[in-house]
């Protein structure tokens, strides 16, 4: 597939390498393409664009970028852009304060998630959460005792079919939470994802779903 990466960052950096490792043509969108000047020299079939020419390039758009800017670039991007596309959802609401005691803040509450303010900003488009619950080094291909579970929700279901076929190409099991509801439990992964790394840095961990 052609495959829209929104993010210069390094979970960007790390999705576009896993997914054109695994025969996808991706782009990736970023407001300075300077700064990825190595990162293209580097990987040269992955093509380097704006925030919209990623958005208009992919069959399925990734949206990594920071959760505090998520709502702007969406913006930047236009609904046109999106309109009836996969938008692969990995942002967390993370506030720009310092973790407590190990414990990251959010700037949403219990009851709403990000990716619901998301949806609701681009409703043409299919949102699905995804990768927002574990680190970029174990993004693609995680070495693990087990296969790890991504967590996913969204109200579409054939976008999340589609989100799950990418997530096994990148070595996960895939547990489906439902509606776009369903973010409101995914997002807060994050946070008990991030407490052992913060508190003991014990970052080599994922998520398992045992039956």
């Amino acid at each position: 597939m052609h495959l829209g990466i929104v993010g210069s960052g390094n979970v960007a950096q790390i999705l576009a390498r896993g997914f054109a490792a695994h025969g996808h043509t991706v782009k990736l969108g970023t407001r300075e393409s300077a700064k990825l000047a190595d990162f293209a020299k580097a990987n040269p079939s992955i093509t380097i664009g704006s925030f919209k020419d990623a958005a208009s390039f992919g069959e399925v758009v990734v949206l990594a970028v920071k959760g505090l800017v998520a709502s702007t670039v969406l913006e930047a991007i236009g609904s046109d852009a999106l309109a009836g596309k996969v938008v692969l959802d990995p942002t967390n609401p993370i506030a720009d304060v310092p973790p407590v005691n190990g414990i990251i803040n959010y700037f949403t509450g219990p009851n709403e998630s990000l990716m619901e303010r998301l949806q609701k900003q681009m409703p043409g488009a299919r949102f699905v959460k995804a990768f927002n619950s574990v680190g970029g080094g174990l993004m693609v291909n995680p070495k693990l005792p087990a296969k790890p579970t991504m967590f996913i929700c969204g109200n579409d279901e054939a976008a999340k079919k589609v989100v799950a076929g990418l997530c096994e190409q990148l070595g996960w099991g895939t547990e489906d939470v439902g509606k776009v509801e369903g973010a409101r439990a995914i997002e807060p992964l994050c946070m008990l994802w991030c407490a052992p790394g913060f508190q003991r840095n014990d970052w080599a961990h994922a998520f398992h779903v045992l039956r």
